[in-house]
């Protein structure tokens, strides 16, 4: 699959290496590159850029029919809490921002060196929890996951990001503030 990682920082750079890795044709751009050309040639564009980001990239390119995968985790600058939370989502933010694209949130519990160390801790693969309104895109997403290595949890609607960037913000608490460390992430019991 064609993807193009809009952020070239440790996280858009180290999903960007494990989707290669996974046979993907996938490469990270930065403002430095011409953002327009990139978007129009991906079949899924991830962005893993901060939140707020989205209207910016707007004005740089057309998202209409583009899967646009949302990573971010809408913290304040000082990482004391949230900036949106519980009536509206950085990816509906994002999504209002990018009519004609279909957002997917994925991605945003896993912290950046998982992707370099395997996407497991003691040899338990880490999940993904998928959100989206369209359901091919929901599943588009949870394959180039299980592609990586993760075990991807379907979290239906996009409106459920509500809750999954609180729980990628208490993944930030856990990791860094109660000094648990980065080689953490948050795993819920599925039945089978």
């Amino acid at each position: 699959m064609k993807i193009a990682v809009i952020g070239n920082g440790n996280i858009g750079a180290g999903l960007n290496d494990a989707l290669a890795r996974a046979g993907h044709d996938t490469a990270t751009y930065g403002r430095e590159y011409d953002l327009a050309a990139a978007i129009a040639g991906a079949e899924v564009v991830i962005l893993a850029t901060p939140f707020g980001a989205a209207p910016e990239l707007a004005g740089q390119a057309d998202f209409a029919g583009k899967l646009v995968v949302d990573l971010s985790n809408p913290v304040t600058a000082d990482f004391s809490g949230l900036q949106l939370g519980h009536d509206r989502s950085a990816a509906e933010a994002t999504a209002a921002a990018l009519p004609g694209a279909t957002v997917v949130k994925a991605f945003n519990t896993i912290f950046a060196g998982h992707y370099a160390s395997g996407l497991s801790i003691n040899g338990t693969p880490l999940q993904t929890f998928v959100a989206a309104d369209d359901a091919a895109a929901r599943e588009k997403v949870m394959g180039l996951a299980r592609d990586i290595g993760l075990t991807a949890v379907d979290a239906g609607p996009l409106k459920n990001a509500r809750y999954l960037e609180p729980l990628g913000f208490m993944n930030i608490q856990f990791g860094y503030v109660l000094g648990q460390g980065a080689d953490i992430a948050p795993q819920w019991q599925i039945a089978a």
